[in-house]
């Protein structure tokens, strides 16, 4: 009977349906953390001022070891092989990331329930709940990233995952609005059942999803391993005079990703969107209560709040139907392109068109944050690159990743330090301490502006403008350098499925 009822299970949900819905139960939990730890160790538990910045400046060191740290961790065996002829198939390498997601995506949802409920004092525990949140968090969004390079080469079929993953994302965003209903700082007993019940959503789904696809690739798995074994005893799996290789080092790691050019490049261009996107995400409450606050109600305001965050998971659905047709290249560019004439025409319009304003901030963070969706999609295609060029005998996607998180990371710490001081220097608003410090206004132009305009609100306006004006400009020039696309992306995709002839998952079942 039990049998049966995993068949019909299987047979019902495709592999794309299945690894999308991984993206739901992580969302469910990571939105509501981001909404509400801050508050609650704040307004709640009382922490002071010290214990948080110490706890978050070892969470902002603990946050950028870790993605290479986990990724090294998964993938460093795939590097090199001590046996000649022992090259491991896609499918093990799935079934690897799957029992890692089996047992991670579990301590993810419990280490989410530890914020809610008073254990420690609150200094120590803010510390700790941090860095075992974003530690269970990092391994369920390497092994989970990494499923979209390991599952399928074809561009289609990536395209087709990641359009899974945001439509379960969009579903799992609307845990923040349901949050809504259960938050209350004097009584905070309903919001801690409304996270115990999310934390259990999560965890039953990681669980239940990862032994179904666990399941799925072990029938792939078993004949093709009769098969490695019947080859091994003709003595026909490898030529007889091959040499073990050598395990490849970290040093050695580091010098042959250095020397990839796209991977450098791609990384300079991330890096710019990971700031812009956390720059939007740091200052969107400011723009909107020095920009809009006069002018529109709190109702409208918490609606361009909820476009903010469910726009961008719809918004990509329908980039991915653009991936399809023109390639991911292409539409990151015009979305570059996009973003440089809306804040042109932003500044062109000046800052007392309130309509064209909300239009505008609800949709620079829209597009940004839909950008950042795509990027998968080519870091995806730079782990074929690397398994081409560096001759792996398995691509090391999660430690890939991992990589490309190290080095794009600092972002985050940058928006809101450079944020800060663009807006000191532009109207001398310190928010810190609340008080303007007189010093260090600076005559800023009048851009198509109203004479009575506020050097605060006018100072607002500049940095909504100029910051992704900035961004577009240097994103459009780096991005220009990138040349896996079009006629060499395909070859790339063709070398890989050549060399992994065979031991590549049936991507039907996708």
């Amino acid at each position: 009977m039990g049998r049966s009822a995993w068949s019909c299970w299987q047979r019902i949900f495709s592999t794309a349906v299945l690894y999308g819905s991984l993206a739901l139960f992580t969302s469910i939990l990571h939105n509501v953390f981001l909404l509400y730890y801050v508050e609650t160790f704040v307004s709640i538990y009382k922490i002071d001022k010290i214990s948080f910045w110490v706890g978050e400046t070892v969470f902002l060191i603990w946050n950028s070891l870790n993605d290479p740290l986990f990724g090294w961790l998964s993938d460093h065996s795939f590097l090199s092989s001590s046996q000649p002829g022992s090259q491991i198939t896609s499918p093990e390498v799935v079934l690897k990331r799957l029992k890692a997601l089996s047992t991670s995506g579990p301590l993810f949802a419990l280490s989410f329930l530890a914020f809610w409920v008073a254990w420690a004092r609150p200094g120590l525990q803010f510390l700790l709940c941090l860095c075992l949140y974003d530690g269970f968090l990092t391994m369920v969004d390497l092994h989970h990233s990494a499923l979209l390079a390991d599952l399928a080469v074809s561009a289609a079929d990536r395209t087709r995952l990641n359009f899974h993953c945001s439509v379960f994302s969009a579903l799992g965003s609307l845990s923040v609005f349901l949050s809504y209903c259960f938050w209350d700082k004097e009584d905070f007993y309903s919001f801690r059942l409304f996270c115990v019940t999310m934390a259990a959503i999560s965890s039953l789904g990681f669980f239940l999803v990862s032994r179904l696809l666990q399941r799925r690739f072990q029938k792939e798995v078993h004949p093709r391993q009769d098969e490695a074994l019947t080859l091994k005893e003709l003595s026909v799996g490898h030529a007889p005079l091959t040499h073990p290789e050598k395990p490849v080092t970290i040093r050695q790691y580091l010098k042959q990703l250095s020397k990839h050019k796209n991977f450098m490049w791609f990384v300079s261009m991330n890096l710019i969107q990971v700031f812009h996107c956390h720059f939007n995400n740091n200052f969107f409450p400011l723009f909107l209560e020095h920009l809009l606050s006069d002018n529109i109600s709190a109702s409208t305001g918490s609606v361009l709040l909820g476009i903010s965050y469910i726009a961008p998971h719809l918004n990509n659905l329908y980039f991915l139907t653009l991936c399809q047709r023109y390639g991911v290249y292409q539409v990151i560019r015009w979305l570059f392109m996009l973003k440089l004439g809306l804040s042109v025409a932003m500044l062109l319009a000046g800052a007392d068109h309130i309509y064209l304003l909300c239009i505008f901030i609800a949709s620079n963070r829209v597009f940004t944050e839909g950008t950042c969706k795509l990027l998968k999609l080519v870091i995806s295609d730079l782990v074929d690159e690397d398994f081409v060029v560096n001759r792996r005998q398995q691509a090391t996607s999660a430690l890939l990743f991992g990589m490309v998180a190290l080095l794009t990371k600092p972002g985050q710490t940058l928006a809101p330090l450079i944020g800060t001081w663009l807006l000191c220097v532009y109207t001398g608003y310190d928010i810190f301490e609340r008080e303007p410090v007189k010093d260090s206004v600076v005559s800023v132009p009048h851009v198509a502006a109203g004479s009575g305009t506020q050097p605060l609100r006018l100072g607002c306006f500049h940095m909504l403008v100029f910051v992704p004006i900035t961004c577009a400009l240097l994103q459009l020039a780096t991005w220009s350098r990138f040349t896996l696309h079009g006629r060499k992306l395909q070859g790339i995709k063709t070398l890989r499925q050549g060399a992994q002839h065979g031991h590549l998952i049936d991507v039907k079942a996708i």
